[in-house]
């Protein structure tokens, strides 16, 4: 399947619970998901500094953390466009719900 249909695919899910085995399979690389897991991780510590700090500049790196981490995964790893420029909102609960199933052992890194 191309990428373009494989974008238009992405628009056509009525429903997170049909998005996500999609969302995993465009995950299949190793590397882009232990780049996933990176970035999310190094996010939710810049959310920690800005709770801790106050300093608002943390939202930033924690956005340039975690998304950079994951393009990185998807452009260099798995050669695909990240859903996230089709359905930003489930693709980002697809990271969290991965990060998650990452620590339960679910999904292997």
């Amino acid at each position: 399947m191309s990428q373009s249909a494989d974008l238009d695919r992405v628009k056509s899910f009525s429903s997170f619970a049909e998005f996500y085995p999609f969302y995993l399979g465009e995950h299949s690389n190793r590397m882009c998901r232990r780049l996933h897991f990176l970035g999310s991780t190094l996010a939710l510590l810049c959310l920690g500094m800005l709770v801790r700090s106050g300093d608002w500049s943390w939202l930033l790196y924690g956005l340039l953390a975690g998304y950079g981490c994951a393009w990185l995964g998807h452009f260099g790893f798995e050669k695909n466009k990240p859903a996230s420029f089709k359905r930003p909102l489930y693709s980002f609960m697809g990271d969290w719900v991965m990060y998650r199933d990452i620590w339960l052992g679910r999904v292997k890194l």
